[in-house]
């Protein structure tokens, strides 16, 4: 790690002196990718520096302690000495953070999709818990949420739901939503008290620009129809429902919330995008690692994740082996010690992977 940011302070002091070059500088083009490029490595060099001078630091004290005849100066040496050992610590995790590589879709709007999966109605009810979960979480964060389709249950709950994350890094910190959750509870349908099982899937996809995806409209097929509402009754009497398919890949978005048949159509767009955007995604990480799968990041859909345990008030996440007896709170939007154990856990990996491909290069 220190080889490497070495490196990157050698690469920091060039970019200096390249920008201070009036040529350069006559140039916006260049001059822009380079102070671009800088303003990427300054916090990196900030934090090594400060960590080599901390190193410093260590050295001094540590010859002090070992030429100090006085108990009084040794004690103060100790004290100094413990200071610097947990401030070197401290810098050398943010240096290892750093050096992992930022996900780009970290920093956008996340949309969302429950759907209720084996345990019919109390599957669907589950959705529902979820759903509200990411609710009060989003409030908790200052995020907005916007739904954007909804299939409720005729006991409760949700047979799916999509819905829009508004806020910065909404999901960058949701990606790891992504997966089965289980749940055993009693429900309050079963008469002898017996736990029973039942599981609902969730997808987290990066909602993305148009400049992102063009998607040809010749391969989009959009069909209009009456939407319908609870057992079937008809929510309005136009054609203002709005499904559409994208021909080649087969993907479909479905919107029916909203009155205006132009709004449905503009949210079935959204969701759409962003499942192509997925898509997209997800053949160029299986291009470039079909050997490896990687649990955290991938959020694989068809693997159980997590259990919600209602008798045991416990929550546990299969990824990383994390248990905590605190599933109430969590339920009420209390999901950051979750998440942030998932995010540690997953640069740490990253970090990992990182020293194994500098060793073999």
């Amino acid at each position: 790690m220190i080889e490497k940011l070495k490196k990157i302070e050698q690469r920091f002091a060039e970019l200096a002196e390249q920008m201070a070059d009036p040529a350069v500088a006559a140039t916006p083009e260049s001059y822009t990718a380079l102070a671009r490029e800088y303003g990427e490595l300054e916090p990196i060099v900030q934090v090594f520096r400060e960590y080599q001078k901390v190193q410093a630091q260590l050295e001094d004290t540590r010859a002090l302690l070992a030429e100090a005849d006085e108990e009084e100066l040794r004690e103060m040496a100790r004290e100094e000495l413990q200071q610097l050992e947990e401030r070197e610590a401290r810098l050398r995790k943010k240096l290892q953070q750093l050096l992992v590589p930022q996900d780009p879709n970290d920093v956008k709007n996340a949309i969302v999709e429950i759907r209720a999966g084996t345990g019919g109605d109390e599957a669907a009810i589950f959705a529902g818990d979820l759903f509200r979960m990411y609710q009060k979480y989003a409030e908790n964060r200052g995020w907005k949420l916007e739904i954007i389709s909804a299939s409720p249950s005729e006991r409760g709950g949700f047979k799916e739901i999509i819905f829009a994350v508004q806020g910065k890094g909404a999901y960058g910190r949701l990606k790891y939503e992504s997966g089965v959750h289980r749940v055993q509870r009693v429900p309050e349908t079963e008469t002898q008290g017996r736990i029973h099982t039942s599981a609902a899937s969730v997808v987290v996809l990066p909602e993305v620009a148009d400049v992102e995806v063009e998607i040809d409209p010749n391969d989009l097929r959009i069909d209009v129809f009456r939407a319908s509402g609870h057992g079937g009754q008809h929510v309005n009497t136009t054609d203002s429902a709005v499904r559409i398919v994208h021909l080649p890949t087969g993907l479909m978005a479905t919107c029916q919330d909203e009155k205006s048949q132009h709004k449905n159509k503009a949210k079935a767009l959204k969701v759409l995008k962003a499942r192509l955007y997925d898509l997209e995604l997800r053949k160029r990480q299986q291009a470039i690692d079909s050997q490896r799968k990687n649990a955290i990041r991938t959020g694989d859909r068809s693997e159980k994740i997590r259990t919600y345990n209602f008798p045991q008030n416990r929550l546990t996440d299969h990824r990383i082996n994390l248990t905590l007896y605190r599933l109430e709170e969590i339920l009420q939007g209390e999901l950051d010690p979750v998440i942030d154990e998932l995010q540690v856990a997953d640069q740490a990996q990253q970090m990992q992977e990182s020293q194994l491909s500098a060793v073999h290069e």
